[in-house]
């Protein structure tokens, strides 16, 4: 059961009960029960044979017909352009503007890890890897500087994906001509037709694999494989892991790779797609010209068969992960069946989704209240092509597992027994209403990109894509014809949870004898009656809301001409910065930034500061709880997510024009009369604990808990807190830190978006401009400082896998926006610095798949700057990081820079600027505290020529400035035993 592929992407958010808070709750739901990925940033003269040549785009191609659509009544979005050639390839193509002068391309290839024999397993994401390293045009190793040159960045702009069902390689090209997009396509054609499959390219390129598998996550990998082993137990899927195992990896030969490619990598089983600013008829010319001359080898093979859920398998499965907490998976599972993707079709999974949004409303209702479960949802998806299934996920509080498993299947149950009440189904029908609506006015600024990856995922779960103007017409006809009546919804439930089989898996920090069989039982457990009353929400609307006081006056107006902007003051002090532009069909961004941030949290101790996110906006307005906040903003585009910035706590939004006034509202009452509800802060007090062991699971968990805070010298503001310090977050203790915070330090304002200067203004001045005049902030605490230089790395230890450790090494820049300039050229620096670590240290060596170099300069501090070099290694080869790190280091300060280097380095970084610069979330970044800081401004104006102006002399005197021997800080994280030593 499939709906629409825009369906699917529109409909995910279903399932979350709240747009009100971003609950990092969602996090430790989502463990990927099901379809893996394996993804990777591009490396790539192969062992040619049969050439692919360009070809007579005319005579190449067979039809025009729209294929996508066949079977199916979805009106089909006519800006996509569709064709066959005659060898069976499929294209889809459409003009995008978005941005100005970018082509997205994917080449999608309908294999993956399930098309694999047992001994082929990992071969298909092996030649992923292969096809990049080089091909049929490409020397070994080129492909990644050619398409720098076209002004790419390595790893967002080229990339590839292995999934079980497909393989799919990625090319977003900034300022494409048509002799950038013509060469593209050629290359990107020798690499799925003609890769170099030879035994040196194989040898070159197998530790990079093997690295990119050592570097995962050991517990979460363990736990995902158990997963996918006990609900698709019997199914290829079951053990059918992209990353592929060692032992087949490891055995794999130049002639097995190649005889995997050459059965599956075809043209019948190939899809082009392209979106972009560029005529879709030369797009469609170009992609018959460099692919119609492609030839398949032998016979076309059928598919595999991907097999069906067997109710003779064994049902649940407990494992042991102590740096993982507690938590429950279920799956009812169903045989998956291709099904025409029809207009009913997607009203009766529209139903379905909303009789899951239903029930997920109810659980997350329950978890507030605080009761027997951190968090819980529930799902429906079709992993794989090989289930259908409807999926739960349990986090219990601690380890008490029994009951929060009971009270989830109470609900679930009481689901089943009668039908939901009419307002619980209009509420979720206006969250879908608002969330279709929003697609409709804002689908001018889809990204071709989005559109691209869009079309991709239709073909790839077998269904269709199309304008959102037809899925809001699919939806609106299906209220119309009443496929959300409560009794429809009712049956729609009792379906979810009717199948072939129920499975589950139970993960634990600690053995417990029998839990298979104590978790069997606990599942035919009679649940009905249990779930208690329903909960009614009452009526709220925002004169509910506590009331501001009248409104401020304008003291001063002053355009900020370069960028077409208006600066306000007010007369309580609150400052306003005002961009209107109609680059954001009816989006509105606002941000609202007060008080200091981290400049205003102590620096010599740990507090409940870290909760803020959790439980601030969480506790409820006034008189209204968490629960009420949502159905006050129900239907409404209306968002409050809290933030710590350097210099200023902010709230940001992103709302409509129509919705302004009482998003502004929302925020005004947010900061002047927060409820102080107990109950998030314990409930984020419990998520804390309950995944604070898994930091220690993996060197990246530790890295994650700890870096920030060592890298400014232990300072307390940063980092994961102490267990303790997490134990000692109170609600009394959460409400003393913030309270006075709400209430202190300088206000601005940011309205940037669909929305006249004179409507902005006069929204603000009556909802921030009506909050009381601010006292001033207590004396700024120090700013952070660099560690001092050690010649010994720190040490940290994991209990993770004993193959797996990490790296770091790290000199002290500087900060502030005065700097800004310096920060540029060590952003260059560290992209250079990068580059060469990856080629050296993945490419050459095959010691690390993802190593990483970045530049940090807060404009918040004058000091608490550094460039930072990151790796995953086996712990054999950490003394490798640092000497090629180090190598790198001293030749960045002793030689110039080369002019090809340095283009290849500046160019991707001018077409992300000029990307990034035509949404208005750039602006708002870039322009953050500007109103009490005019020189950033002055600094925005010059970003563009500062990056471009950079010489390799100017490189080469940053380098000696800053990447100092004699000032360099290491760490390392090794397993436990080898922390010992």
């Amino acid at each position: 059961m499939l709906a629409v592929a825009a369906f699917r992407r529109y409909l995910r958010q279903m399932i979350s009960p709240s747009r009100m808070t971003r609950f990092a709750f969602a996090s430790v739901l989502v463990l990927a029960a099901v379809p893996q990925v394996v993804a990777q940033t591009a490396p790539a003269q192969p062992a040619l044979r049969a050439a692919n040549t360009p070809v007579d785009p005319q005579s190449a191609i067979a039809s025009r017909e729209a294929w996508l659509y066949k079977g199916s009544d979805i009106t089909p979005d006519p800006a996509w352009h569709f064709g066959t050639l005659k060898n069976g390839l499929r294209y889809a193509v459409r003009k995008n503007g978005v941005p100005p002068g970018q082509i997205s391309m994917r080449v999608r290839i309908d294999a993956g890890s399930l098309y694999e024999t047992d001994p082929e397993r990992g071969f298909a994401h092996l030649i992923e890897h292969l096809s990049f390293r080089g091909s049929q045009y490409v020397p070994d190793g080129e492909a990644k500087r050619i398409w720098q040159r076209m002004g790419t960045t390595f790893g967002s702009d080229t990339n590839a994906q292995t999934t079980p069902t497909q393989t799919v390689y990625k090319l977003d090209l900034p300022s494409a001509t048509e002799a950038g997009i013509d060469e593209s396509l050629k290359i990107l054609s020798g690499m799925v037709s003609n890769p170099n499959i030879t035994a040196t390219a194989l040898g070159a390129e197998r530790p990079a694999v093997l690295a990119e598998q050592r570097e995962q996550p050991g517990p979460q990998v363990r736990v995902i494989n158990a997963l996918n082993e006990t609900f698709f137990a019997g199914q290829p899927l079951a053990d059918r892991s992209p990353i592929g195992h060692v032992k087949e990896l490891e055995a794999a030969t130049a002639d097995t790779v190649r005889a995997f490619h050459d059965r599956w990598y075809r043209p019948e089983r190939t899809l082009v797609v392209i979106a972009g600013d560029f005529d879709p008829a030369k797009l469609e010319t170009m992609v018959a010209k460099n692919f119609g001359g492609w030839k398949g080898i032998g016979p076309n093979p059928a598919d595999p068969d991907f097999g069906k859920p067997d109710p003779k398998q064994t049902t649940t499965k407990a494992v042991v992960e102590p740096g993982i907490p507690t938590r429950i998976e279920m799956a009812i599972v169903r045989p998956w069946q291709y099904n025409d993707d029809t207009i009913v079709f997607n009203q009766k999974r529209l139903a379905d989704f909303i009789a899951l949004a239903v029930i997920n409303r109810r659980l997350e209702t329950r978890a507030r209240s605080g009761g027997s479960y951190i968090a819980a949802a529930v799902r429906l998806d079709d992993p794989s092509r090989s289930a259908n299934g409807t999926f739960v996920t349990i986090l219990p509080v601690g380890s008490a597992w029994d009951p929060a498993l009971k009270d989830v299947r109470a609900v679930i149950a009481d689901a089943q027994a009668s039908p939901p009440t009419k307002a619980e189904i209009e509420r979720e029908l206006a969250e879908q209403r608002v969330s279709f609506k929003t697609q409709v006015d804002t689908y001018r600024a889809e990204a071709g990109s989005k559109e691209a990856d869009d079309m991709v995922q239709a073909l790839d779960i077998r269904e269709t894509t199309t304008s959102p103007a037809v899925i809001q017409g699919v939806f609106e006809d299906a209220v119309k014809k009443g496929f959300f009546a409560p009794d429809k919804i009712l049956a729609a439930t009792k379906r979810l949870f009717q199948g072939t089989a129920t499975r589950a898996l139970i993960s634990t920090p600690t053995a417990e004898p029998g839990l298979e069989t104590t978790l069997a039982n606990a599942l035919k457990v009679d649940v009905k009656g249990l779930a208690g009353k329903r909960t009614r929400q009452g009526n709220v609307t925002f004169a509910s809301l506590p009331k501001l006081g009248a409104p401020a006056t304008i003291v001063s107006n002053t355009p900020i001409k370069e960028f077409e902007m208006q600066e306000y003051n007010l007369s309580n002090g609150v400052r306003v910065l005002v961009y209107p532009t109609t680059s954001e069909d009816s989006r509105v961004y606002v941000r609202v930034r007060f008080g200091g941030g981290y400049n205003a949290l102590p620096s010599n101790k740990e507090t409940p500061a870290w909760a803020a996110d959790l439980a601030l906006t969480a506790g409820g307005i006034g008189k209204l709880n968490q629960g009420d906040l949502d159905a006050l903003t129900s239907g409404r585009r209306i968002g409050l997510d809290f933030g710590i910035d350097e210099d200023a706590f902010l709230y940001n939004a992103l709302t409509s024009p129509a919705d302004l006034d009482d998003q502004l509202k929302l925020i005004a009452a947010a900061m002047s009369a927060p409820a102080w509800d107990p109950a998030p802060v314990l409930r984020a007090r419990a998520v804390a604990v309950s995944s604070y062991a898994g930091a220690n699971a993996s060197p990246t968990g530790v890295l994650s808990r700890d870096l920030d805070r060592l890298l400014r010298d232990g300072d307390p503001r940063w980092g994961t807190p102490s267990l303790a310090a997490i134990n000692a977050t109170t609600p009394a203790a959460f409400r003393a830190l913030w309270e006075p915070l709400l209430k202190t330090g300088p206000v601005e304002v940011m309205v940037f978006g669909d929305i006249k200067a004179d409507v902005a203004i006069a929204a603000v001045q009556k909802t921030l401009g009506a909050l009381p005049p601010r006292t001033a902030a207590t004396e700024q605490t120090p700013p952070p400082h660099f560690p001092a230089h050690n010649t010994t790395p720190v040490t940290r230890t994991h209990d993770g896998p004993a193959n797996q450790a990490a790296a770091v090494i790290a000199w002290p820049t500087g900060g502030g926006v005065a700097g800004l300039s310096e920060a540029r050229r060590l952003e260059v620096l560290a992209a250079i610095f990068s580059d060469r670590l990856f080629d050296r240290l993945r490419s050459q060596a095959g010691a690390s798949y993802s190593p990483n170099v970045s530049s940090d300069w807060p404009t918040g501090f004058a000091t608490g700057g550094k460039m930072a070099a990151i790796g995953q290694v086996a712990p054999e080869n950490i003394p490798l990081f640092f000497k090629l790190s180090r190598e790198i280091a001293a030749e960045l300060v002793s030689t110039p820079i080369d002019a090809d280097e340095l283009k290849r380095t500046i160019g991707p970084m001018q077409q992300s600027i000029q990307r990034q610069s035509t949404g208005n979330q750039f602006w708002m970044n870039q322009l953050d505290g500007a109103t009490y800081d005019p020189t950033r401004i002055n600094a925005l104006m010059h970003l563009y020529s500062d990056i471009s102006n950079i010489t390799a002399a100017q490189l080469q005197e940053t380098a000696a400035k800053y990447l100092r021997p004699d000032r360099d800080w290491t760490l390392q994280v090794v397993p436990a035993g080898e922390g010992k030593k």
